[in-house]
């Protein structure tokens, strides 16, 4: 019991992991929020008159799938399209979700719906890369798993 809870104990402190967890979470990010962002941007240009709820989650959907495809184009430099598309498909998900789900409750927080402006932008990026970036901290450090890469 005692090795078991002892291992659970990392070392929250170590630069060079929170280093690589937040290149790796800023990868996430950039495919997130494209598809996140442009479902929103779409819908919103297009004045199109869907629940800020239905746009939200289709823009989390396309998020994830971007984040995905963006993935398997950086890993198909370094192994077969197939392996890359499997392995960035079976990359930390609970991340992927935590930072769009972050991302577009702090867009309906401060638009009041599914709306981008010039100022909350840069707000929706803080909090999605904010959100994930302990549990691939901890991804790495305990389980030697990057969320990308």
């Amino acid at each position: 019991m005692e090795q078991t809870l002892s291992s659970l104990k990392i070392d929250w402190f170590d630069y060079s992991v929170w280093k690589q967890g937040s290149i790796n979470t800023l990868w996430c990010l950039l495919g997130c929020s494209i598809g996140d962002m442009g479902t929103i941007l779409y819908f919103q240009l297009m004045q199109i008159p869907w629940p800020t709820l239905a746009i939200m989650s289709l823009a989390i959907v396309n998020g994830l799938i971007t984040s995905i495809a963006l993935e398997t184009f950086i890993l198909s430099k370094q192994m077969t399209l197939k392996l890359a598309f499997k392995t960035a498909a079976g990359m930390s998900l609970i991340s992927m979700v935590a930072m769009e789900l972050a991302m577009n409750l702090t867009d309906v927080a401060l638009t009041g719906g599914a709306r981008l402006t010039w100022w909350v932008v840069p707000i929706m990026l803080l909090a999605g890369f904010l959100a994930p970036l302990p549990y691939n901290y901890w991804r790495l450090k305990a389980l030697g798993k990057g969320c990308c890469h």
